[in-house]
C-alpha cells in the first residue's frame, strides 16, 4: 500500500463513501489487493487511480482494435455539421461478472475493497468498451457517426439533416442507458475539436491547445524528455512537411553512439528543436482529398531521411 498525504487520505475517504453509497464498489475479503494511488485531473484535483499492474500480467488479452484515427478522418470528410457527445461514467456502466469481482481488490488506509463496475486500469477495458459501443451504433458507425471510447461524433454532410442524425444517436444512448455530461458537449458546430485534432468541411488541423504545448515545451535536458517530445510531435507529423529531416538532429542524441558518454544535447539538436516547434506554428490545414481529381506522388530521399507528398489541383502546377 502507497502512503498518503493527509489532504489524499480526506479525498479518498470521500471516493469510497460516495462509491460505496453508489454501488459501484463493495467491502472485500478478496485475497488479491492492488494499492491505490492518486493522478492529477487537467483541473488540477486529484483522482484516486488502481494500481492493477500485476493483475494486467495475467490477464488474457482482448485484441478488439480501437478504431484508427486516420480512418475517423476520412468518415467525417465533406461533412458540414458536427455534435460532440461525452459520455458520463462510461466505464462504470459495465458490471463485472461474479467470481471476476474479487480480482478487482484494492487496499486503503480506511479498508479493502473491490469493484462491482468496470474500473479504469484494467488492461482489457479499452477493447471491451469500444466492443461495446461498436455493437450499439454498428448500423450509424462512419455514416452519421464515429466513436472512440467514450467520445462521440455525429456528424453530417447535408445540415438539413443534423439534428435527425443527433436524436438517432441520443435515442439509442437512452435504449442502453448511457448518459451524456452535458458540460462536455457540443451541438451543431461547423468547427468541432476531436481527438487532438480540429475538423471542419475545410479540412483538418491541429489543437491549437496542443500546438501551444509544443511552443511551451522547454529544451529536452535527458533521454525520457527528448523522447517524450519526439512522441507529441510525432502524432502531428503529417502537417509539418519534411518532419524526418526536421527531426533528425534530435533523433541523433539518443542513438547508442550518441549516448556512450552520456546523454548530450547537441547545439544541432537545439536549433532542429526550436525550427521545428516554429514549423508547428506554420502549419497548413490538410484539406479533405477530393477523390474525383488527379493526384500527383511526389517522392525524395537523402542520407538522412526519406519524404514524400500528395498533391492535386493548383499544387501540380507548381
Amino acid at each position: 500500500m502507497y502512503s498518503l498525504t493527509e489532504s489524499e487520505k480526506k479525498i479518498l475517504k470521500e471516493f469510497l463513501e460516495e462509491n460505496v453509497q453508489s454501488g459501484l464498489i463493495a467491502p472485500s475479503s478478496s485475497p488479491a489487493g492492488a494499492p491505490l494511488f492518486f493522478v492529477p485531473k487537467k483541473t488540477k484535483d486529484l483522482r484516486p487511480g488502481i494500481d492493477f499492474r500485476g493483475l494486467n500480467k495475467i490477464t488474457t488479452k482482448d485484441r478488439y482494435p480501437l478504431p484508427l484515427t486516420k480512418d475517423i478522418l476520412e468518415a467525417v470528410r465533406g461533412a458540414k455539421k458536427f455534435t460532440k457527445l461525452d459520455l458520463k461514467g462510461a466505464y462504470h456502466l459495465l458490471r463485472i461478472k461474479e467470481g471476476d469481482k474479487l480480482k478487482t481488490a484494492f487496499r486503503t488506509p480506511f479498508g479493502h475493497y473491490e469493484f462491482r463496475v468496470m474500473p479504469f486500469g484494467l488492461t482489457n477495458v479499452p477493447s471491451i468498451f469500444q466492443r461495446f459501443m461498436d455493437a450499439i451504433f454498428s448500423d450509424l458507425l462512419h455514416q452519421t457517426v464515429v466513436v472512440y471510447l467514450d467520445d462521440i461524433l455525429i456528424f453530417s454532410v447535408h445540415p438539413e439533416q443534423h439534428t435527425k442524425h443527433v436524436l438517432q444517436v441520443l435515442e439509442r444512448l437512452r435504449q442502453h442507458h448511457l448518459f451524456c455530461k452535458p458540460e462536455k458537449c457540443e451541438f451543431d458546430q461547423t468547427e468541432v475539436k476531436y481527438l487532438g485534432y480540429c475538423i471542419s468541411q475545410v479540412g483538418v488541423a491541429m489543437d491549437s491547445d496542443k500546438i501551444q504545448a509544443i511552443l511551451d515545451w522547454p529544451s529536452p535536458s535527458s533521454i525520457k524528455e527528448t523522447q517524450c517530445f519526439l512522441g507529441f510531435a510525432n502524432f502531428y507529423r503529417q502537417f509539418i512537411a519534411d518532419f524526418a529531416q526536421r527531426t533528425s538532429y534530435i533523433i541523433q542524441t539518443l542513438k547508442k553512439e550518441s549516448l556512450r558518454k552520456g546523454f548530450c544535447w547537441t547545439k544541432d539538436a537545439e536549433s532542429a528543436f526550436q525550427q521545428l516547434k516554429h514549423a508547428f506554428i506554420q502549419a497548413p490545414i490538410l484539406r479533405h482529398p477530393d477523390t474525383t481529381k488527379q493526384f500527383l506522388v511526389v517522392t525524395d530521399a537523402s542520407e538522412r531521411a526519406i519524404g514524400a507528398a500528395l498533391l492535386k489541383n493548383k499544387m501540380m502546377m507548381g
